[in-house]
């Protein structure tokens, strides 16, 4: 989203001129003001703020941005970031909301183990990495040799985000080991669902989990095999899934049985209780064609955005997909853009890769690997609020010019890697993104290029607030 903020205003209107009288607005009360102002875009905002000295005291005061803030990202985010912020220190909300609608660096740090020693989950792929509870919890993958993994891990962080911090080995037994699958928080709650193991066996069963804290910080989590009754997706992995609100996960595509990549779309309910779910498909024309590697994520309310993947014929993709949910009913629409009208395009078709909303306005892809098998290290933006809520009557010259911005690194630069897992912490200021496939040699009789990474980076979205 481009927004212009403020410079430098005129005497404007506050006063008569040629002996006229001023606009019957100026003489409004404050809060009268204050409210129609939350009811105007930002851009409005802004050019009203440029008329006179009244309205650009008006339109520059922390309340009023705060309020916009909550109105374009949601109160939780909003709620989130303020119980970040360390000694009560003030936040200028005009400034956090230009540094997300102008977002166009990150900044990346690696986080290791303060002690040095060997309790660090080893190197994978294809795991699942969820924030849930003021933990990081990490569960299965795949490692070397095709072999799957069952362990979890559980990293507490809390409002006051380290820059080391400790991971914690979880002894469950379940799941069973597993790699492809995908976990999404629901509330307090992580689902699970699918995966592969190391025998080529795909996964049907959905898991609840819970983050369970005892005395002095002991942590744990609980898994249950949830009951779903005898409607179920099939077996699959390598599929994506993301949440709505906190009782319903969607899983879309993937590989199913005998290595057939799939195109279909299944919503799981859980009841009140979280005792049971209930499993539907979601049949529309048209649809995305089928895929796996790809990423599902829920942009607002009921509306999710898939993106990339590989297709039918091997090849990586770069198709963009909406999917709106609306009284029981599901719609999907593909956002038209091409490649030569956005800037360094050719980079952007991926499988792979990670997509995770950032503060409800942008979406953040980053690394994945295209059809050679070159694996990426870049990040874009996906800008949400070029996406209208009906796609079909917008130009695809105008999604192209304003959908997509690929973002400058600093400070730490993270290998380039493919299938590794990212996830975001509760104030929206930190990306952490873990493992993956990265280009090197384990032994050098081996040809195949490839290792797993265990390497543990955040990176800073949001600096200085």
């Amino acid at each position: 989203m481009a927004v212009s903020f403020m410079g430098e205003t005129s005497s404007g209107i506050s006063g008569s001129r040629n002996g006229s009288s001023p606009p019957a607005i100026v003489n409004l009360a404050p809060d009268h003001l204050f409210t129609i102002l939350l009811l105007l875009p930002v851009d409005s905002i802004l050019s009203l703020a440029m008329t006179c000295k009244k309205f650009r005291s008006l339109t520059s005061s922390d309340t009023l941005w705060e309020s916009i803030c909550r109105r374009e990202w949601g109160p939780t985010s909003v709620d989130a970031l303020k119980s970040s912020v360390i000694n009560n220190q003030q936040l200028s909300w005009m400034g956090v909301y230009k540094q997300v609608s102008q977002l166009d660096t990150v900044s990346c740090q690696k986080l290791s183990d303060p002690d040095g020693d060997s309790t660090f989950p080893c190197p994978r792929a294809s795991h699942s990495l969820n924030f849930v509870s003021g933990c990081l919890v990490l569960f299965g993958g795949g490692f070397e040799g095709g072999r799957h993994l069952d362990d979890t891990w559980v990293a507490y962080i809390g409002n006051d985000f380290p820059r080391l911090l400790k991971w914690k080995k979880v002894h469950s037994g379940i799941p069973s080991g597993r790699f492809g699958h995908t976990c999404v928080v629901l509330g307090e709650y992580l689902v699970i669902y699918g995966g592969i193991n190391d025998r080529g066996v795909r996964h049907s069963d959905t898991w609840l989990g819970e983050v369970v804290f005892s005395g002095n910080l002991g942590i744990t989590i609980s898994w249950t095999l949830l009951d779903v009754g005898s409607t179920a997706p099939p077996p699959r992995g390598a599929h994506a899934a993301c949440c709505i609100g906190k009782r319903e996960m969607v899983i879309q595509g993937g590989i199913g049985l005998n290595g057939l990549r799939l195109s279909d779309t299944w919503v799981l309910e859980l009841s009140e209780n979280h005792h049971f779910g209930t499993w539907r498909e979601l049949v529309t024309h048209p649809s995305p064609p089928a895929r796996s590697g790809h990423s599902l994520t829920c942009i607002s309310g009921t509306r999710m955005v898939l993106f990339g993947g590989r297709g039918l014929g091997y090849d990586v993709l770069n198709d963009v997909w909406l999917l709106g949910i609306s009284d029981g009913q599901a719609k999907w629409i593909r956002l038209s853009y091409e490649l030569q009208n956005i800037p360094e395009g050719v980079s952007l078709p991926r499988v792979g890769h990670s997509a995770t909303l950032f503060l409800g306005t942008q979406l953040l892809i980053y690394g994945g690997e295209d059809s050679y098998r070159h694996r990426k290290d870049d990040f874009w933006v996906l800008d949400i609020n070029s996406i209208p809520l009906q796609p079909t009557t917008l130009s695809s010259k105008r999604l192209q010019a304003h959908m997509w911005k690929r973002l400058k690194i600093e400070g730490y630069k993270p290998k380039s890697r493919s299938f590794h897992r990212a996830c975001i912490d509760h104030s929206g200021r930190f990306l952490f993104v873990f493992g993956g496939m990265v280009d090197g040699l384990i032994h050098p009789v081996e040809s195949t290029g490839l290792r797993f990474d265990g390497e543990l980076f955040f990176v800073e979205l949001l600096r200085q607030v």
